[in-house]
Formats: structure tokens, C-alpha cells, sequence
């Protein structure tokens, strides 16, 4: 039986617009809704029988349209939010086709989370996707001049923020080991070894799940002494796992064969030491873990 024209238009768009939406929400679960929101748009207006010129056009706007909506509810939803609020983590299981290859990475997400909605979406568009301003202004419903101001805008806050040149695959591999085996066996001159002068640390239970308290730029040693004591491992019993998070390989912890927390590392593009880790253990970001 042949597929229905609407039902095939979005199955050949929806890679797409999950990657466009979830690079702007950091959220898996917020993704799926609005990709269920333009989906249940997009089968109203195939019902009309009113003709769409532009199929991938169409949904990628409905798409985009819904999730600045979604986006302005996640800001206030951070405005209550307990602790620090980092983007809920995509992970792949080794071998696993990634849901999107265009995903930034984790360390950009969390950047990304300091723009504008505005910024952000015209930022993942342009940068991540490719789109000529003219076409984002026809998505937003903006005038050109105005979208490149905004292009502009968000590309300059994120190169201050983030290097231009990420860390080599293997390398990025090699640290990740050395720094599950670190934090395996707690050892302290390791995790010395390992990390940068000053390293960013932040830790997302949302209040659910207790973790270390270290946030934000803190010297080395501290966060050594964190690591190796086990403040990310604070169960019995845990095994690590690699996963690739956002495109990168990390690192689940799981408890009694659950996650309960993911780590990410960031890595200088020279040396490849650790500059950054980020904790997500809220249960409500962990549930599309497996």
C-alpha cells in the first residue's frame, strides 16, 4: 500500500527537524512534543487539501515557530528551576546511528543556553544548519537586516565562549578512559595529571538527586580531590559505560544496571586536558538513557 503523500513528507523531514528543534530546546523530551505539535499542524492542513509548494519549507518553519513557543516556557521553567540547569543529554549507544549528525556538541549546548531564543534559533540555523539569512528571514517572519544584526550578534557571544577548533576524536577517546579509570579507582594524581589549571564544573540534579556542590571555574586541585573521593559516584556497585553524548564520547554511570548520571567531558583542542565536566543527574533528563 502506497504511503500517504503527508505522512511521507514528514517521515522524510523529521531527522531534520528533530536535529533544528532540539538544537535550539538542549531537551529531548520537549523536542518530541513539538515535533507531535507540527505534526498534528502539518496533517490539518494536508486534510484541507490545500496544496504545499514546499513540503521541507513548510515543516521546517511550523518547526521552528513551535519550538521558539517551547523555548520561551523552558526559560521560565529555569526560572524555577533548582541548581544549575544544563540541556538534557542525547545518547547513543556505541554503533548506534546518532539521531542527527548536524547536533552540536554538549559543551556548545550548554553556550548556547546563555543566547537569546531568538539568537539561539537564528545561530543554530545559520552556523549549524547552513540556512542563507534571507531564508531565516522568511522562516522567522524577520526582515534581513535584522537577521544578520542577530547572526552576528550570537556568533560573536559564542566564539568568546567556546574554542574555534575542537579536540581530536582519539584523543578525546584516550582522556576518557584515563578519566573513568581515575574515577574508578579514585586516584587523586591522576585526575591532577588530567585536568586544566582551572576547570568549569556543573552538576544538574534538579533537586532530585543529591550531588557534589562544586559549580562554576574552580582550581584544579579541588576538583581533583572531588573527583577522586567520589562525589559522581556517590552509589555502591557502579559500573561505567561509554555512550556517545551529542556526538562525543562520554562517559553513563549506571547503578544496579540504571543510569543515574552522565558525565561530559570538555577538553582543550591543544592538549587535550579537561577544561570542563558536566553532571546531569536529574532523573527527568536521564529518561531516554538506555
Amino acid at each position: 500500500m502506497d504511503q500517504d503523500p503527508a505522512v511521507q513528507a514528514f517521515l522524510q523531514c523529521r531527522n531534520l527537524l528533530f536535529a533544528i528543534v532540539y538544537d535550539m530546546l538542549g531537551s529531548v523530551a520537549d523536542t518530541e512534543d513539538v515535533l507531535q505539535e507540527t505534526w498534528l499542524a502539518w496533517a490539518r492542513r494536508a486534510a484541507t487539501a490545500l496544496a504545499v509548494e514546499n513540503p521541507r519549507a513548510y515543516l521546517v518553519r511550523s518547526a521552528v515557530h513551535q519550538a521558539l513557543a517551547r523555548r520561551s516556557a523552558i526559560e521560565r521553567r529555569k526560572e524555577t528551576y533548582f541548581g544549575p540547569w544544563l540541556p538534557e543529554p542525547l545518547v547513543c549507544s556505541p554503533g548506534q546511528a546518532h539521531e542527527t549528525a548536524e547536533s552540536v556538541s554538549y559543551a556548545m549546548l550548554v553556550v548556547l543556553e546563555t543566547l537569546t531564543p531568538l539568537e539561539r534559533a537564528v545561530f543554530v540555523l545559520a552556523e549549524v544548519f547552513g540556512y542563507p539569512h534571507p531564508e531565516i528571514a522568511a522562516i522567522l517572519g524577520k526582515q534581513p537586516a535584522a537577521v544578520r544584526q542577530v547572526a552576528h550578534r550570537a556568533r560573536k557571544h559564542v566564539q568568546a565562549r567556546r574554542p574555534r577548533f575542537p579536540a581530536d576524536p582519539q584523543v578525546r577517546e584516550q582522556v576518557t578512559e584515563r578519566f573513568v579509570a581515575a574515577l574508578l579507582g579514585g586516584d587523586l594524581a591522576a585526575f591532577l595529571r588530567l585536568l586544566a589549571p582551572e576547570v568549569t564544573v556543573w552538576t544538574d540534579g534538579g533537586g532530585a538527586a543529591r550531588m557534589s556542590g562544586l559549580r562554576g571555574v574552580q582550581p584544579r586541585d579541588r576538583v581533583a580531590r572531588m573527583l577522586a573521593v567520589g562525589s559522581f559516584r556517590p552509589r555502591p556497585a557502579v559500573d561505567c559505560v561509554y555512550r556517545s553524548v551529542n556526538g562525543d564520547l562520554s562517559v553513563v554511570l549506571l547503578s544496579a544496571g540504571s543510569p543515574f548520571a552522565v558525565l561530559m567531558l570538555d577538553l582543550a583542542p591543544g592538549d587535550g586536558t579537561v577544561t570542563g565536566v558536566y553532571a546531569v543527574t536529574n532523573p527527568g533528563k536521564l529518561t531516554h538513557v538506555r
